[in-house]
């Protein structure tokens, strides 16, 4: 299992070329070698691949915007052919679909074949939501049965699994052979009842289990995301998790 940086993390440090330029170069100073795309400015998929590979750094995944996954598909899996990246990537599932996940099943799945038939995988991130009930069944079930193991993976996400009141340990065994990529980030509860999202290993979450259980089904690569870094520098929040890991033997 590889271990890369999610630079949604840091995506008020990309919104130009000259910040995502600076931003990959500190990327790699941490020891990153994956990156995944999502949060930063639109500059091209040709220009996102010449900073990655300026900095010695491989683009895997994305997450992209939904309409242009379901409706300007090819032109998208051309983009990701640019840059490197198998893994196309949804970040959450629009909200017109949430009360009705058999129709973002229908709605999607010919984006997801052409994705397969291109020879890359569409990726679903979770968040809490997808572990509400809807006909008797989490919605996130209702993705799974909708989509076979060729047409979508899941790029789990441990915090949100948590927040959802799951296992995460538990769904990535449930998933295995469909996790390629997930999404690292711990879970801590604050002295006033709060949560908050905290560096790898820093929280709540039982990560002897998640990381063994990652092992198991099949990970390939672990991003370190951190949506909000509680004031502290994202920088430093990757640089902490990254260590961490490697402490691990990662």
């Amino acid at each position: 299992m590889k271990i890369g940086a999610q630079l949604y993390t840091l995506r008020e440090f990309g919104k130009t070329e000259a910040d995502i330029d600076s931003t990959f170069q500190k990327v790699a100073a941490i020891g990153f070698e994956y990156v995944q795309v999502s949060g930063l400015a639109d500059i091209g998929a040709a220009n996102m691949r010449r900073f990655a590979d300026k900095h010695g750094l491989k683009i895997i995944l994305t997450h992209s915007n939904p309409e242009r996954i379901q409706n300007d598909t090819e032109a998208l899996i051309e983009e990701h052919k640019v840059m490197g990246a198998t893994y196309i990537g949804i970040g959450a599932m629009p909200d017109r679909y949430r009360d009705d996940p058999q129709a973002f099943v229908r709605d999607f799945k010919p984006a997801a074949q052409k994705i397969a038939a291109a020879g890359m995988t569409f990726m679903y991130h979770n968040h809490a939501f997808e572990f509400a009930k809807h006909d008797g069944k989490l919605l996130l079930d209702h993705l799974i049965e909708g989509f076979c193991a060729e047409e979508m993976g899941f790029t789990l996400d441990t915090y949100w699994v948590q927040v959802g009141g799951a296992d995460p340990a538990a769904w990535l065994r449930k998933l295995t052979g469909r996790v390629d990529t997930v999404h690292f980030k711990d879970f801590a509860v604050l002295p006033d009842n709060d949560r908050a999202m905290y560096p790898v290993l820093s929280g709540n979450l039982n990560w002897p289990a998640i990381l063994e259980a990652a092992e198991g089904a099949g990970v390939q690569y672990a991003f370190i995301e951190q949506d909000e870094c509680n004031g502290e520098n994202p920088f430093d929040c990757l640089q902490t998790s990254f260590n961490n890991l490697k402490a691990k033997g990662y």
